[in-house]
């Protein structure tokens, strides 16, 4: 345990082959994703002109989730998580396939495009789970936050990527459907690295389907104060602080720039998430995780309200490179607390909760930002939602004193 909160090897996951792979196969579908949301987002506001029907985007990728992620999280603990990870690039990138084909269908209907975005959301909700519990397969415990760190930054990265070439490309193409071609072809690049994962695989109980055991997950979260408290901070805040579905809304009408200027919004916070994450892992967290992470989601709280009543693009950019760098630490804090305190046979149901916290705080809270959008305008919107998380920060604070006072330490114990 000393080596994983005091390593000074700021690269050591990366002596895992398994890892290495892993890492490269997830930044190429995070920046397929990323990629073609841009122009999925773009695409819709230019066929509709109505902030509510970019709420709708995240709407249509939640449900799913919300439906079926106590069947993901218990077929993450039942099945081969590699082969479930495969099959789910598999499925991405034939989502590509099929926005592309939206684009030469006769009408300018966005109904097609919401259909693809709830198989997308069906897809997300088995890869999420999987995923997640796959990844302390990679690496030995001492590396373990450290390949939280790397994993987080590599994601950021791949949203820095992912829209900027997102947004060019649709401008240079005037149209999506280069965007999603493009996309289809990262997938399979996706697909490549990931079969290149050779780990051992992991013997775990079988139990049998029954409500019972599909809903150990809940049960284990509700007994774990810390799990708790971390997953519903980071559900609220995000629910009522994120402001991503109104990016074409600010980029277009507010500050005055194309799709070029969209995809440098959508960048920004991955930016300043990515700097965060490697910043972490060559110089991790020792103690007072719990705190900092708190500290860490009121300061993502108050950048969210600076963005919303900027109007100059130099500052909306800065707003948003110190929000993702203060959301980046909660991200990094949750993901080590989260699977050091859940033995490896709940890890699958336990991620398909934090699954669904992560999908309702950002799918979610799109939906909310287009409704609020609709009955206040954008900018109150936006303000109104980081008065709302900076006001879930405090209460949570209060409420959840264990959180408060977390460690690693104290996580690791809890798992035993």
């Amino acid at each position: 345990m000393t080596a994983l909160i005091d390593s000074r090897f700021g690269r050591a996951a990366f002596r895992h082959p398994a890892f290495t792979s892993y890492i490269f196969g997830r930044f190429f579908i995070v920046a397929a994703l990323e990629m073609q949301s841009v122009a999925v987002g773009w695409q819709i506001y230019e066929i509709t002109k109505r902030p509510f029907d970019l709420g709708l985007v995240g709407l249509a990728q939640f449900l799913p989730g919300i439906l079926l992620f106590l069947f993901s999280g218990h077929a993450a603990d039942r099945f081969d998580r590699r082969k479930l990870l495969l099959c789910c690039y598999v499925g991405f990138t034939a989502c590509s396939c099929l926005l592309l084909s939206t684009v030469f269908l006769p009408s300018h209907s966005v109904r097609p495009i919401y259909a693809v975005l709830v198989l997308l959301g069906v897809v997300r909700s088995f890869n999420g789970t999987a995923g997640r519990a796959f990844l302390p397969q990679l690496v030995p415990l001492e590396h373990f936050q450290n390949a939280v760190a790397w994993n987080a930054s590599t994601f950021q990265a791949a949203t820095i990527l992912g829209p900027s070439l997102g947004g060019f490309i649709y401008a240079l193409a005037r149209g999506p459907s280069a965007v999603y071609a493009i996309a289809a072809a990262t997938g399979v690049l996706a697909l490549i690295a990931l079969l290149r994962v050779r780990v051992q695989s992991v013997a775990r109980p079988r139990e049998p389907t029954t409500l019972s055991s599909v809903l150990a997950g809940l049960r284990f979260i509700k007994r774990e104060k810390i799990i708790l408290g971390s997953l519903s901070l980071d559900l609220f805040a995000v629910l009522f602080g994120g402001a991503a579905a109104l990016l074409p809304v600010y980029a277009r009408d507010i500050l005055s720039t194309g799709p070029w200027g969209l995809g440098l919004l959508r960048s920004a916070p991955g930016l300043g998430a990515t700097v965060m994450a490697i910043l972490l892992a060559y110089r991790p967290l020792r103690s007072r995780a719990g705190a900092t992470m708190l500290w860490c989601v009121a300061a993502f709280s108050i950048f969210t309200i600076v963005f919303g009543l900027s109007r100059n693009l130099i500052l909306s950019l800065v707003a948003l490179f110190l929000l993702g760098a203060s959301d980046m630490v909660s991200v990094v804090v949750r993901g080590t607390l989260v699977q050091l305190a859940t033995p490896d046979p709940m890890r699958g149901r336990v991620n398909a909760v934090d699954m669904i916290f992560i999908g309702a705080s950002n799918e979610l809270g799109q939906f909310e930002s287009g409704v609020t959008a609709a009955w206040f305008g954008t900018v109150p919107a936006v303000v109104l939602g980081g008065l709302g998380a900076l006001t879930v920060t405090a209460l949570w604070a209060w409420g959840f004193p264990e959180l408060r006072r977390a460690h690693y330490t104290s996580a690791e114990a809890a798992s035993d």
